[in-house]
């Protein structure tokens, strides 16, 4: 037995898919990878090798719309597809849900199963304005040709799986389920002590996320600024990598950001654990997520959460239990929630033990990829 699994970036394979693909490979199956760009990713591929993985480089742009370019992607995942001749393919994020679902389709592979993990650029503005551009319509009416090839397609949260069908993207009688974000490996993000507060209540803030517009990165510089204004003292950290995506925050913003000495950006980190525990409270004012991951992994670590009551963000807070839920795009709801904290510091050790509490009931990865692996029929010799 085969198993294909096609994502976008290889650093997200073992990242977010590391122990759903271990249980497959625990089941007997042969895993077989598809995905970009491994010639810059060495570290991704030693690693993929050593693990018994069989990886095959795909050429695939992650953004960018050019049209030879994704006939070249839908070529390639064919070609490999006929040639391995998997049993289940499982593809994720926009491209290699549309490019990986009809290639596995033309090569009639049994098991085919999309997961969707977030919307992006290409949903932005629709539900709050109703329309869609050119473009939107085009990339939407791919995604219906897509999933509707599938047999089975896994949403991160309600709100997208509705929003799909109101946009007739998915049909009523596809099969389908809602699993609880790409859950968090609670071994390896354990609980770590919150870090001292002395006197001046020096709190440190955090947010982890690609520098884009709709991860909200622009209210909480802003809401840094209107912090820092009353309280000096309050550190405000930002990780994440520059992107290419449309949205993407210029490298030239970010550095004035900096010199104005309002946020200490990081960079990218392989490992952000260090972050997380150096930190009192994570912040993501993002604008949709699927789940959001770093949440996930702030929360595993007794972290409290500010972040919006938005989809997929809402899913991860109780709003006064483990943070505070904030309006989209509004930093003085921002401010608000954080000066709550400021005021009241206790708040950051009870909530942050709820987070860790609510991640191991909700999140936990174990209890999320079961429940993708019986949906696609996965299961353990002799289950």
């Amino acid at each position: 037995m085969k198993f294909l699994i096609i994502a976008s970036s290889p650093s997200s394979i073992l990242n977010f898919r590391g122990k759903l693909l271990e249980a497959i490979s625990n089941a007997d199956i042969e895993v077989h990878i598809a995905a970009p760009d491994f010639s810059n990713n060495s570290d991704e591929l030693t690693k993929l090798n050593n693990l018994g993985y069989i990886v095959h480089n795909v050429p695939l742009q992650r953004t960018g719309t050019n049209p030879l370019s994704d006939i070249n992607t839908l070529k390639s995942l064919y070609l490999i597809i006929r040639d391995i001749k998997p049993q289940y393919v499982l593809s994720y994020t926009i491209k290699p849900v549309i490019y990986g679902t009809l290639a596995a389709w033309l090569n009639r592979v049994p098991n085919r199963f999309a997961l969707i993990t977030g919307l992006g650029y290409t949903f932005q503005s629709v539900e709050e304005t109703g329309k869609r551009s050119k473009f939107q319509k085009i990339i939407h009416e791919m995604y219906s040709q897509a999933l509707a090839k599938a047999h089975h397609v896994f949403f991160q949260n309600p709100d997208d799986l509705n929003l799909f069908r109101e946009l007739n993207l998915i049909k009523e009688n596809k099969p389908t389920t809602v699993v609880n974000g790409s859950g968090i490996d609670l071994e390896k993000f354990e609980a770590t002590p919150l870090p001292a507060i002395n006197s001046d209540n020096r709190i440190t803030f955090l947010l982890i996320a690609r520098l884009l517009a709709d991860k909200g990165v622009r209210e909480y510089v802003e809401a840094a600024k209107k912090i820092k204004a009353k309280y000096p003292f309050i550190k405000f950290n930002l990780v994440g990598p520059i992107d290419s995506n449309p949205s993407a925050i210029a490298k030239e913003e970010l550095d004035g950001w900096v010199k104005l000495g309002n946020i200490n950006y990081l960079g990218k980190l392989n490992d952000v654990r260090p972050a997380i525990a150096e930190s009192s409270v994570f912040v993501l004012p993002s604008y949709r997520e699927g789940t959001p991951r770093t949440v996930l992994e702030s929360m595993a670590m007794g972290r409290p959460i500010i972040t919006t009551d938005a989809p997929g963000c809402r899913e991860t807070v109780i709003d006064g239990m483990n943070g505070f839920l904030v309006s989209v795009k509004s930093v003085n709801d921002l401010v608000d929630a954080m000066e709550r904290f400021i005021h009241d510091p206790s708040l950051i050790e009870t909530m942050g033990a709820a987070s860790r509490k609510l991640a191991e009931e909700k999140f936990d990865v174990n209890k999320v990829n079961k429940v993708m692996l019986d949906k696609m029929g996965v299961n353990k010799p002799n289950d």
